[in-house]
């Protein structure tokens, strides 16, 4: 079974990939993430998803975008619900590129995080994959945190400090009295 899997880093990706991998799953990664602020900090992402892929022999399709007007025009209003458009915009692309690219299945490194909220997630993407006929393979990573996180330092990969967008940049940096 060919599945398409959302990369939102190169860290978060290397135990999905394992995983998806140990179960007998032909992966191709596909990196997309608008969200990501400021502008180097998504060229750091993207190019360490670059640098995992070439170390784990996994092709990665990269859809270079950086619409950060779209993702702010999409949360501003509401920057407390900003992670449902996050992942439902995520989730829904990659959903859309893997019926396009002919793969059974998409599934998404999201999924790794310990810090993500995996019930809104996994209902987006099964609605992203009814919308575009195509399979979503839920696992549930985060068991795999540590292994992860030493495997990223093993292969020298850029491990960011916050999850992606302006909002999380402040939180992880702007002292909590000052929010």
């Amino acid at each position: 079974m060919k599945v398409l899997l959302h990369i939102c880093c190169g860290p978060c990706a290397l135990y999905p990939l394992a995983v998806l991998r140990g179960e007998g799953f032909a992966v191709t990664g596909w990196f997309f993430n608008h969200n990501i602020h400021p502008y180097q900090e998504y060229q750091r992402r993207r190019d360490a998803a670059r640098q995992m892929a070439e170390q784990e022999g996994l092709e990665l399709v990269v859809r270079d975008e950086y619409r950060l007007e779209e993702f702010l025009a999409n949360v501003a209003a509401e920057p407390e619900n900003r992670c449902a458009y996050c992942y439902a915009s995520r989730l829904d692309a990659a959903a859309a590129a893997a019926r396009e690219g002919g793969f059974d299945a998409f599934s998404s490194s999201l999924f790794y995080s310990r810090y993500q909220n995996h019930e809104l997630m996994r209902q987006q993407a099964e609605a992203a994959a009814e919308r575009h006929g195509v399979a979503f393979v839920y696992r549930d990573f985060r068991p795999g945190w540590q292994e992860g996180i030493r495997r990223s330092k093993e292969l020298g990969l850029y491990r960011q400090q916050y999850c992606g967008c302006i909002y999380s940049e402040q939180e992880r940096y702007q002292p909590r009295e000052q929010r």
